[in-house]
């Protein structure tokens, strides 16, 4: 699927906590299109015509269902470009996303047992599979999420909306329970489920290095390139 350009409206924007912003788009021109679990560029720059040279953007996963007619984001105020995204975007306020991007379900995997590991805003390209038709097709998921306390789980709606009654979802509270624990998991699942792991790339790359030291094959581990 090519990746396009879309001239988009703010429509929606909530700020569940200070620095955290949930934000929904929609098209001014055609629908959207993409498959669960991949991402987009979004632009902010007023003076872009959606013709020239991209300006700058940044990445962020598109957590709504591909079958909505908006796409919804969650993005965390750390740089440049986030708060200026803070200052600049408006519910009526134009922008120009360009989309799809990114592999994350369409790598080989097994649709059996499969695990799916994400901290904080990382589990959001989830979101986009777990309320879609397609994550029907999974056997007995797994999904095991961490936050640092009851505050910052903000994604109740949209997994009390899981398109699968078999999922089992674990949470770990920093506050109570500590992090994740990779090693409990893995002990959970072992060496033949697929694990996606989602989330800041320190946690990435230790669970992904954790998994494979503890015997799972470096294809069972799957992650997004621009992670």
């Amino acid at each position: 699927m090519l990746a396009k350009k879309y001239l988009s409206e703010v429509v929606s924007i909530k700020n569940p906590f200070k620095g955290i912003y949930t934000v929904e788009f929609k098209s001014l021109e055609r629908p959207y299109k993409y498959d669960p679990g991949q991402f987009l560029h979004i632009a902010i720059d007023e003076d872009y015509d959606g013709i020239g040279q991209w300006p700058e953007s940044r990445c962020f996963s598109m957590q709504s269902d591909p079958a909505e007619e908006v796409i919804r984001i969650t993005y965390a105020v750390k740089g440049n470009f986030t708060q200026e995204m803070e200052k600049v975007l408006k519910v009526g306020r134009e922008v120009w996303l360009k989309l799809p991007f990114g592999e994350l379900f369409t790598q080989p995997h097994n649709k059996t047992n499969t695990v799916f590991i994400a901290g904080g805003t990382g589990v959001t390209p989830y979101l986009s599979l777990f309320t879609h038709e397609k994550f029907r097709e999974y056997v007995n998921p797994k999904i095991y999420l961490g936050y640092k306390n009851e505050d910052y789980y903000i994604y109740q709606k949209e997994l009390s909306a899981i398109k699968n009654d078999n999922a089992q979802i674990t949470i770990f509270y920093e506050n109570k329970d500590g992090v994740i624990d990779i090693v409990k998991i893995h002990e959970q699942n072992g060496n033949d489920s697929n694990y996606f792991i989602s989330g800041p790339p320190v946690m990435i790359k230790i669970f992904k290095n954790k998994l494979i030291e503890l015997g799972v094959p470096r294809e069972n581990v799957l992650t997004d390139d621009w992670e």
